[in-house]
């Protein structure tokens, strides 16, 4: 009996050894990776933060900033994904905050409003005093209220056409006519032009919550 007994202990030591070992080098690799990262070698990084997932799959550490160097290299998708495979555990992170803003990031590359307002709401719960993510969840609202505005906007432009084709079916517009039609067609150019330079200002606030672990 006393055998058995020294033989669960000596079992149950050797795995608590082998967490810690598997636990020490994921975070060296992480570490390694995040050296890279500063150096803005992003590709590298993405190996290191690949190999402490072998390593454990599950940790939060590794999949954050796997994320966040794919980001950087313009990989939205696999970005998401990868924010994604940690969603479970990130409430219970005392940086989930940073986690949901980043997933609001990636959401409003791929022009998915709907989750960057939910993941943008989720990060303020956790942080309101973070201004970059109040002013990215008021952008991801707005572009979220006139995308569901789309359609009204073509059934316009579609009676706006059906009527100038009537006019002209009646005989040539006007000038008085043609000014207007000019006039309108500057105005939503300048409307548009409005609506891609809010865009552009808001992605500059963009960057994602980048930490060293």
């Amino acid at each position: 009996m006393r055998k058995i007994i020294e033989y669960i202990i000596l079992a149950f030591a050797l795995l608590l050894a082998s967490i810690s070992a598997a636990a020490q080098t994921d975070r060296r690799e992480v570490r390694s990776g995040n050296r890279q990262f500063r150096k803005e070698n992003f590709t590298r990084a993405e190996i290191d933060y690949r190999k402490a997932l072998v390593k454990d799959s599950s940790s939060f550490a590794a999949s954050y900033d796997l994320a966040n160097s794919l980001y950087r290299q313009n990989n939205f998708e696999e970005a998401g994904k990868t924010l994604e495979k940690v969603k479970d555990i990130a409430p219970m992170n005392p940086n989930s905050s940073d986690y949901y803003y980043n997933l609001g990031n990636v959401a409003c590359q791929k022009k998915d409003w709907q989750a960057a307002v939910d993941a943008y709401k989720q990060s303020l719960l956790r942080n309101p005093a973070d201004v970059d993510a109040k002013e990215n969840y008021i952008y991801a609202k707005l572009m979220l209220k006139n995308q569901g505005g789309g359609g009204n906007d073509k059934n316009n432009q579609k009676n706006q056409q059906n009527q100038q084709q009537g006019q002209q079916g009646q005989g040539k517009i006007s000038p008085q006519q043609a000014q207007q039609m000019l006039s309108a067609i500057q105005a939503k150019e300048k409307e548009t032009q409005d609506k891609v330079n809010k865009e552009k200002a808001a992605l500059l606030k963009s960057k994602q919550k980048e930490k060293n672990w």
